[in-house]
């Protein structure tokens, strides 16, 4: 790890932090070349760049960790560092986020390349064994990749049915949580259905007021009409 001074400014950390970025940068590039067509085993040009961008990210670290502290003392807020700051943030963790990436395809175009290299020996020691019946001429390279493809398929298909059962669990869950909604609706229900007794008598009630007023008002209406009739 690098040791960057204490009695460094802002501004040249910042320079460092540029410099570090673009050596990184250029890293990559070396290791992408790498990733296209990996050899079966690592070599020393690829290890090397490989621990060249480890190191240099973890440097990396330790500056953007003393950029912080020189802006966190400070008593004035500056929003323009504040910015450089959050920026060279970002930008390791791109790199960080691309650096795994690309051993990530490394690792796997490795794998594939020792898989498809030891189906081929293990095709020609079959070709070459005395006890082998075959008759026709066998070619690994075409074996290998058929091996190969099996393998993909193998792997599809237990994606699949790893998003099936996925699906069927949510649904499970989804008609667990409708069954639970529609029991809570049959109680509110049945509590409200409980009520009505009660609510259909003050109704009741109510009506039958509203009936004997009716009829009240309708009787003295018709009294009233009859004593003018008689005394006219």
């Amino acid at each position: 790890m690098s040791d960057f001074g204490s009695h460094a400014s802002f501004g040249q950390l910042r320079l460092q932090a540029r410099q570090l970025e673009s050596q990184t940068e250029s890293l990559f590039v070396q290791y992408s070349n790498v990733s296209q067509n990996p050899p079966l085993e690592p070599t020393e040009e690829e290890t090397k760049v490989v621990k060249d961008l480890e190191k240099i990210l973890a440097q990396r670290e330790d500056l953007l960790a003393s950029l912080t502290r020189i802006h966190d003392s400070e008593q004035l807020a500056s929003a323009t560092k504040l910015h450089h700051l959050q920026r060279h943030k970002e930008i390791l963790i791109e790199h960080q986020k691309q650096f795994a990436h690309l051993k990530s395809t490394v690792n796997h175009e490795r794998q594939r390349g020792n898989l498809l290299s030891r189906v081929r020996n293990d095709i020609d020691s079959f070709s070459r064994s005395p006890n082998s019946t075959s008759s026709a001429p066998v070619d690994p390279r075409r074996e290998a990749e058929y091996m190969l493809n099996e393998r993909s398929r193998i792997e599809r298909s237990d994606n699949l049915v790893d998003s099936i059962l996925s699906q069927a669990y949510a649904t499970r869950e989804e008609f667990g949580r409708q069954r639970q909604v529609l029991m809570n609706v049959q109680r509110r229900v049945t509590s409200t259905a409980s009520r009505i007794p009660g609510i259909n008598s003050i109704i009741s009630k109510i009506n039958t007021r509203k009936k004997r007023d009716s009829l009240i008002i309708a009787t003295l209406i018709s009294l009233c009409i009859l004593a003018l009739f008689f005394l006219r």
